[in-house]
């Protein structure tokens, strides 16, 4: 009678190249850890931290510069706006018609902001690689 293991049938093999002192820490790992090496990968995938390097190119860097300097005076602008909107907010009568203008305007430049990022973001894309 043969065993009979409650495991997932796996059937792709992964293969890579180590130097003697990694294959040697691989192996020393994996029987500290009393399990198999291909056990021993599977956690170590599943439990990888991986954080993404983006690579910009020097065209990239130079758009995402402008884009920088641009995102930056539009906030400045809309910081003059809020300001103006709490002038207007606090003196009242003479100024109430332009309140809703100037409130337009803060909306309108928030939505500018967010849309030259997302046309950057959706233009340039992310260049990513992959360090463990």
């Amino acid at each position: 009678m043969s065993k009979s293991y409650q495991t997932p049938k796996r059937k792709i093999v992964v293969k890579t190249r180590m130097t003697d002192d990694e294959y040697a820490d691989f192996i020393e790992r994996a029987k500290f850890c009393g399990i198999s090496q291909s056990e021993f990968i599977r956690r170590a995938i599943d439990d990888a931290v991986i954080k993404p390097v983006i690579t910009v190119s020097p065209v990239n860097e130079k758009l995402l510069s402008a884009i920088g300097q641009l995102t930056a005076q539009l906030g400045k602008i809309g910081g003059n706006l809020n300001q103006i909107a709490r002038y207007l907010n606090e003196h009242g009568v003479p100024y109430n018609s332009l309140y809703s203008d100037v409130q337009s305007a803060i909306s309108d430049f928030a939505d500018l902001k967010f849309e030259i990022l997302k046309k950057v973001g959706d233009a340039v894309g992310d260049i990513q690689t992959f360090k463990l």
